[in-house]
């Protein structure tokens, strides 16, 4: 570690999920002091158990609606469940947990004159108008529809996050994460990636909701994490929320080819019925985040599903 480095109190709430996990491994690596909090809601404890012996970590369990009472330098708040599976199973939970943790977590900001970073979300465009999207776009959301409880709750918290900023000078950043995918996905977390995954390990059917020709975009799991922290400590005189994504573009029939390709499955495509409110068209514009971070992504899909295909291969076996 450089002799120069400032070491912080940095907490990661959400800290046990699938990208949480990640982060707080790479500032522990960096040689960060890093309290995960989590409610194992959708985090999983074998997902930090890694990082029980390293002194420079503590674990508490909580939820963030609940008021949280730490001393810190930085708050990466990463607590709520991304998955519809998870998301939807108690929607006035998920919006309260975007809300109400959005609120405790800028008064402890605030309180400890932290820096914070809000993990907003690519849903808040909704089924968008604008492609690719901009930060710009204000986004096309149903405000009642069975996904309006997770996309509302990220719009509510921006709006928070940029009010405490602009009345209390509170030192915010905020980024909105397209499709991630990588190791420490839970298999059953029900998001595409994982579902087509483990499908393909068992020769299963291969799930596809509509006639696949709807695209996302995959950002491994390595590139988010480093977006992140570059945010973090990038000094942006006014805030702005950045897209972090990766820009390349599949349609979900290509990502299902592609996972039958990789794994040498004998795995058919069986269609199903369109979720409601499921987006056309998913993908970032990440001209801001090359502008004010100096980030794009570097891992390439097929590269980033093998080491997701043989992290899932160890899973299963």
């Amino acid at each position: 570690m450089n002799a120069t480095f400032d070491k912080k109190r940095v907490l990661v709430t959400g800290g046990a999920g699938f990208l949480g996990s990640h982060l707080c491994e790479q500032l522990l690596e960096r040689g960060d002091h890093v309290i995960c909090l989590d409610d194992f809601s959708s985090g999983f404890k074998e997902n930090i158990s890694i990082f029980e012996t390293n002194n420079n970590f503590e674990f508490i369990q909580q939820d963030i609606i609940s008021p949280i009472n730490l001393s810190v330098d930085e708050i990466y708040n990463l607590a709520c469940p991304a998955s519809p599976k998870y998301y939807q199973k108690n929607p006035i939970k998920t919006l309260k947990t975007s809300v109400y943790g959005a609120e405790n977590l800028l008064c402890l900001a605030e309180k400890n004159k932290a820096k914070i970073l809000q993990a907003s979300t690519s849903e808040i465009y909704g089924d968008p108008l604008e492609h690719p999207q901009t930060e710009s776009y204000w986004g096309n959301v149903n405000p009642i529809g069975i996904r309006s409880c997770y996309d509302e709750g990220k719009r509510a918290a921006e709006a928070l996050f940029f009010d405490y900023h602009r009345q209390r000078n509170i030192n915010i950043r905020i980024v909105r994460i397209f499709n991630t995918y990588g190791p420490k996905m839970h298999p059953s977390d029900g998001r595409v990636v994982s579902n087509f995954v483990i499908q393909a390990l068992k020769n299963e059917n291969i799930t596809i909701y509509g006639d696949g020709m709807q695209t996302r975009s995959f950002c491994f799991v390595d590139d988010l994490i480093e977006g992140l922290i570059k945010v973090m400590n990038t000094e942006i005189d006014d805030p702005v929320p950045i897209n972090l994504g990766n820009p390349e573009e599949y349609t979900i029939l290509q990502l299902a080819d592609l996972v039958i390709e990789l794994t040498n499955s004998s795995s058919k495509i069986e269609h199903k019925p369109l979720p409601p409110d499921d987006p056309v068209f998913r993908r970032p514009s990440i001209d801001m985040a090359i502008e004010k971070i100096d980030w794009h992504p570097l891992v390439q899909l097929p590269e980033g599903l093998k080491e997701t295909i043989a992290y899932f291969n160890k899973v299963l076996n």
